[in-house]
C-alpha cells in the first residue's frame, strides 16, 4: 500500500482521536456552561476529561502495539 502502511494509519487515528475527544470535551462544557450558567467550571472539567480520554486511547494503543500481534485486546 505504499506509504499508508498500517502504523502510519493507526498513528493518525491515535493523534486525531486526540484532537477529536479534547475537542468534544471543550464543546459539551461550554454548551452545559451556557445551559446551566455555570462559566467557565464545566467547560474547564469537561476540557480536561476529553484530554484525559485521548490520552487513554493514546496509551491502550501504544500497549497494543507493544504487546504484539499475538495479543488479544483486553
Amino acid at each position: 500500500m505504499g506509504f499508508l502502511s498500517k502504523d502510519y494509519l493507526q498513528a493518525w487515528s491515535v493523534g486525531l482521536g486526540l484532537v477529536i475527544s479534547t475537542f468534544i470535551g471543550l464543546g459539551l462544557g461550554y454548551w452545559l456552561d451556557g445551559l446551566f450558567n455555570t462559566s467557565p467550571w464545566l467547560t474547564i472539567i469537561f476540557l480536561i476529561l476529553g484530554i484525559v480520554s485521548g490520552f487513554r486511547d493514546l496509551l491502550r494503543m501504544a500497549r497494543r502495539q507493544n504487546d504484539g500481534p499475538d495479543k488479544k485486546d483486553s
